[in-house]
């Protein structure tokens, strides 16, 4: 676990100045080795209860060799752009199941693309100090053009001057993912492991998985 662990329990005021400040702890850089291992990370909610998902998938082929699940109470609210401080607790359960470190995470929502830099794959990211990215369904913030239809077109997503991400065609005529930087890789790596995840879906292997997993899990509230 990483140093820069904290609290979950605290009003959203002091969620976005938390957020803020760890923010300035996440590596832009690639610091990724061989990468045999990925993992999906996705969390189910039924009412108040919150069932989290890992799935480990081998790296290039994607088949299935580890996954574990954790269950937990939420307390904090749904709010948008505090996401990890909602699911985070139960993400985190999982991890401490699991066993093992994957050599990359992918997470369905965002890394850097975030108003405070900071969104669930940079946070969680951070936490485990495991290099991270967000692959999410739809945009927080920022603007951007269309990608071409083709898969692998990609355009950045900008946000004050700064790119903060990239809109991402995983297939081709089909809606792009909002991937950026989640912690310990930079955004071009980002951008290829997504594509490579994606084998005949939109959402990468990863995210599909884990998700199917969460929803299984689900049932036993």
């Amino acid at each position: 676990m990483s140093l820069l662990s904290h609290p979950w329990d605290m009003s959203p005021q002091d969620a976005r100045r938390l957020q803020v400040n760890l923010s300035a702890h996440i590596i832009r850089e690639n610091r990724l080795k061989t990468v045999k291992t990925v993992a999906g990370i996705d969390v189910g909610m039924k009412g108040d209860m919150a069932c989290a998902a890992i799935v480990v998938l081998d790296f290039p082929g994607l088949d299935i060799v580890a996954k574990t699940t954790a269950t937990r109470r939420i307390t904090f609210p749904y709010i948008p752009g505090l996401l990890s401080f909602r699911e985070g607790p139960v993400i985190l359960d999982a991890f401490d199941r699991l066993g093992r470190n994957p050599d990359l995470l992918i997470f369905d929502g965002q890394g850097i693309a975030h108003p405070c830099r900071l969104g669930i794959a940079s946070h969680i990211g951070l936490m485990v100090d495991l290099p991270s990215i967000g692959c999410a369904k739809s945009r927080l913030c920022g603007q951007y053009k269309e990608p071409d239809v083709e898969r692998g077109s990609h355009v950045p997503l900008m946000d004050h001057g700064e790119t903060i991400g990239a809109i991402v065609r995983t297939r081709t005529g089909v809606k792009p993912v909002f991937v950026s930087i989640g912690h310990r890789v930079d955004l071009k790596t980002s951008i290829d492991y997504v594509l490579r995840c994606c084998k005949r879906y939109r959402l990468p292997e990863t995210t599909r998985k884990a998700h199917s997993l969460a929803e299984e899990c689900k049932k036993s509230f």
